[in-house]
């Protein structure tokens, strides 16, 4: 089991060059985990890529249907305090933190491209590149 970051569920959804990465990585581990707070994020990037007629509504909302599908919620809520000290010892956003905290929590790694986060929590934040192994 894996936190995955909600950039790593757009690249393993979506069109682009991150996309072999991320299908590795789930080959590895299918089983995704993320706070209730990647729904938000990831509908934010399918807005967006309506807004620039890059995608329309049939195809936002298959997107939508696919993750909703691919990625479980942990019933617990982050700790809020827990993810205000995270964020400032580290710099990150709270919205990242809650990410590393559900993965401290659960003593799982969480597989990401933030380059601010694999600095600021090495151990816990890998990259997909790294998670793999080297690869």
């Amino acid at each position: 089991m894996i936190v995955a970051d909600t950039n790593l569920v757009a690249y393993l959804l979506l069109e682009g060059p991150m996309l072999d990465l991320a299908e590795q990585v789930y080959r590895k581990d299918p089983d995704w985990v993320a706070p209730a707070l990647w729904r938000c994020e990831f509908r934010n990037v399918l807005a967006g890529l309506m807004r620039r007629n890059r995608l329309d509504f049939s195809g936002a909302l298959a997107y939508w249907n696919e993750a909703d599908s691919l990625l479980g919620v942990p019933d617990e809520l982050p700790d809020g305090a827990e993810i205000l000290r995270l964020a400032q010892a580290s710099g990150c956003t709270a919205y990242d933190c809650e990410f590393v905290a559900l993965a401290q929590k659960r003593a799982i790694p969480l597989v990401t491209a933030d380059s601010q986060v694999l600095r600021a929590f090495p151990g816990t934040a890998f990259s997909p590149q790294d998670f793999l192994g080297g690869q």
